[in-house]
């Protein structure tokens, strides 16, 4: 499925989003937008240039995460689970149905997972960043994974939306219940939703 475009201007400054981030476990029971998705994707992965570079930093741009959104509550996409296509900014169904309560049972029973519109998944390929730096690449996909997050935390301040950064999850269990590869090492879910 195509996104929309994303925009590349607000009314929100960043100092405002900064200044205004909170974590927000409780969410109503609102529709996230399509366009909504679209934005927090981009934000995340999405390419920041025609050479494929993307807005979040990553060393030697190995860009070793690959980013899925778990969809409960989303206008105009079913329930399942979709990845993100960063070139194209594109979703593609890998799995169809309600997986929220499922994830919110793997993730330690949270209800903030439970609750969400949409769930973000990063998941790393280590290969991609140790090949180039051996065991020192560990650190720096982790580094990669904080900044995507944030960048999603900081775009759904200014959207308007709560979120709230996940850590607590049985990482075997989530891979499995996803489909993941073996190579994808599920690191870090940005639970998202609209607050009343």
């Amino acid at each position: 499925m195509q996104l929309p475009g994303p925009h590349v201007d607000s009314t929100v400054s960043l100092e405002q989003a900064i200044a205004l981030r909170r974590s927000v476990r409780v969410y109503s029971n609102q529709s996230l937008t399509l366009d909504e998705l679209s934005q927090l994707l981009w934000a995340a992965q999405g390419a920041a240039t025609t050479e494929g570079f993307r807005n979040a930093p990553s060393a030697g741009a190995s860009y070793p995460l690959e980013t899925y959104v778990v969809v409960g509550n989303v206008e105009g996409i079913e329930p399942g689970l979709y990845h993100y296509e960063n070139g194209s900014h594109e979703i593609t169904q890998r799995l169809s149905g309600e997986l929220i309560a499922e994830l919110s049972n793997n993730s330690l029973g949270q209800s903030c997972v439970r609750e969400a519109a949409a769930v973000m998944v990063f998941a790393a390929v280590y290969e991609r960043t140790t090949e180039r730096y051996g065991d020192r690449g560990l650190m720096y996909v982790h580094m990669d994974v904080g900044h995507a997050a944030q960048n999603v935390l900081l775009q759904a301040t200014a959207l308007g939306l709560g979120s709230v950064p996940v850590g607590a999850f049985k990482t075997r269990t989530i891979r499995g219940q996803l489909g993941l590869e073996e190579n994808e090492v599920p690191l870090y879910f940005v639970a998202l939703g609209k607050t009343d």
